[in-house]
């Protein structure tokens, strides 16, 4: 039964492949910098609070298993899991246990859609680890019964497994006619969206904790708004609202059709920190170890008309899904639409430090549960 779980129907929009201008391997420098900042808080929670059979009493495990949700192709998922064993490697240094340094197995997730001989093509040469990939959606189950160590993930958590069902229905009140986001919708569109979240939450957090040994460290990168605030007020929400003002703009023109926009949906939810935390309370399995929000990052060499830091990675995220939801032939168009828009609007209003936000969450595998 268990492993049927993991074949559960979920939306699958891969990242851009390749290394083109529109790759994700290449407009993924942001999640790269955050990572990077991250490592030494991570390494600090390892090594203090890392408990896995490492003392002086018990011995770790031969094999320690890792795994990266949502790794898309690399090169950040490759800096994460080595950062990751670098902590693991110190945690045991410190307890005077380095001739019993593990094995490392890593665990690459995604869809199945996702390019993973690009990923695999990619992978260090160095690497200290086995590698595997394991294709799925990460609001299933993925996993053996506690057979994980430590999960990571970063800037994939926004994405939810379906667009909700009441946004698409033309008898609901939160049907989403003429918009293809929540944040700037009616009450009931971002309530379904809400909803549509703490659900996916509540299976991912489910699964998890199955999957993931008493003692073990979940850690996430989230990317998501403040505490308090109406979604409108986001910058990072506004960068989806322009695809959905670009579509109508394509309607207006005849391109693309009045009916093809009022049925798409971009199925992102931006969660802020206080409802990430009611749903791993809600779980019940995990103790939140550490939630901080991460200081604003300035991208260097941003100038006030370098507007492509915007468009690019909008580009990588969104045009598998607008492939496959619309047609691959508006895409160019789109985008050309859209990077002008973003030259509408003041850079540093969407690139706002205060509103818009990326988070560390460290959580801990309880005993059993």
């Amino acid at each position: 039964m268990e492993a049927k779980e993991n074949c559960k129907s979920s939306a699958a929009y891969p990242m851009n492949s390749g290394d083109g201008p529109y790759s994700y391997a290449k407009t993924s420098t942001f999640q790269k910098t955050v990572i990077h900042f991250t490592k030494e808080l991570v390494q600090k929670e390892v090594v203090e609070k890392l408990d896995i059979g490492f003392s002086s009493t018990a011995s770790p495990p031969t094999i320690f298993s890792i795994a990266d949700l949502g790794c898309s192709v690399g090169p950040n998922t490759f800096s994460a899991v080595e950062s990751i064993i670098e902590a693991v490697e110190l945690k045991l240094q410190s307890q005077g246990l380095t001739s019993k340094i593990p094995e490392f197995q890593v665990l690459f997730n995604d869809h199945a859609s996702n390019d993973f001989n690009m990923l695999f093509k990619s992978l260090p040469s160095n690497r200290r680890y086995y590698a595997a990939g394991v294709p799925g959606s990460f609001y299933g189950r993925l996993f053996p019964e506690a057979s994980l160590h430590f999960i990571h993930s970063s800037f994939a958590l926004h994405w939810l497994s379906r667009v909700p069902k009441a946004v698409t229905d033309k008898s609901s009140p939160a049907w989403n006619k003429g918009r293809v986001y929540y944040s700037n919708s009616r009450d009931e569109v971002i309530e379904a969206y809400k909803a549509q979240y703490q659900k996916d939450m509540e299976d991912f957090l489910q699964a998890r904790a199955k999957e993931v040994v008493c003692g073990g460290f979940m850690v996430f990168i989230i990317m998501g708004i403040a505490n308090g605030i109406h979604p409108s007020e986001a910058g990072v929400n506004t960068c989806f609202d322009l695809i959905g003002s670009c579509l109508i703009d394509m309607v207006n023109k005849g391109i693309v059709s009045e009916e093809t926009v009022d049925s798409f949906n971009i199925p992102i939810y931006m969660t802020t920190p206080h409802e990430f935390e009611t749903a791993v309370k809600r779980n019940g399995c995990f103790s939140v170890e550490r939630m901080e929000v991460l200081p604003h990052e300035k991208v260097n060499g941003v100038a006030n008309n370098d507007h492509q830091i915007i468009t690019y990675p909008m580009r990588s995220a969104l045009t598998g899904l607008i492939k496959q939801e619309i047609g691959e032939e508006i895409v160019d168009e789109l985008f050309d639409l859209y990077l002008k828009k973003v030259e509408e609007v003041y850079l540093s209003s969407i690139l706002d430090s205060g509103k818009s936000l990326s988070f560390l969450v460290v959580l801990k595998r309880k005993a059993s549960h």
